[in-house]
């Protein structure tokens, strides 16, 4: 039988690459926008505030938010850039850098122009990505990936979502010319669900 896991996100882009990870296990992913396929009378579920200092509380307080409001097994992502030169910005604050939370084009426009102001244009920056996994039983998981690159100004690449098509790995391309596929097996995201799926099939 498999398990239900509710993915605690919106985001289309993590959730396929969730997805992707964790083909061939006993689990069935169920994105919050189609919770009322195995949960018909869930009513609307306000987000949680995430007041975390770090990703891994971040993750931890929207897995357990959910797993409380639902009563099934939750995995929840924080992810996020840091930047050398703007002292570890824009953080666990990625996703609303410059103010409305999920604007891309806002977000790289201000991080750009941040780093231009610090003289640069070239800025070597990591990839951050904390998983929590917290299980209808009251057990939780956890994973941890990083990626290291740099931003440059120049947008490359279709793919991808956030700040990719600014963040440039040692090869010289763009995260967002990277194939899902590709993505997969050097992101941060894709270690951490490497290693979170790992844990997984222990259980399942």
């Amino acid at each position: 039988m498999e398990k239900i896991i509710l993915i605690a996100t919106s985001n289309a882009g993590k959730v396929r690459e969730m997805e992707k990870a964790f083909e061939g296990l006993p689990v069935r992913l169920v994105p919050l926008s189609r919770l009322h396929e195995v949960l018909p009378e869930a009513g609307e579920i306000e987000e949680p505030v995430e007041d975390g200092a770090t990703f891994m509380e971040n993750a931890r307080i929207k897995a357990r938010y959910y797993r409380e409001k639902t009563g099934l097994s939750a995995l929840a992502d924080d992810s996020g850039l840091s930047v050398e030169v703007l002292d570890g910005a824009p953080g666990v604050y990625s996703a609303r850098y410059a103010g409305v939370h999920g604007d891309d084009a806002a977000n790289n426009a201000k991080l750009i122009a941040d780093i231009r102001a610090r003289g640069t244009e070239n800025a070597a920056a990591a990839y951050h990505c904390a998983l929590v996994l917290a299980l209808d039983d009251g057990h939780e998981l956890s994973a941890e990936g990083t990626c290291a690159g740099f931003i440059r100004p120049e947008a490359r690449g279709t793919e991808g979502f956030g700040y990719d098509p600014h963040f440039y790995r040692a090869d010289g391309r763009a995260m967002a010319e990277l194939s899902r596929e590709e993505k997969h097996e050097v992101s941060h995201r894709g270690a951490a669900l490497k290693e979170m799926k790992e844990q997984l099939r222990d259980l399942v």
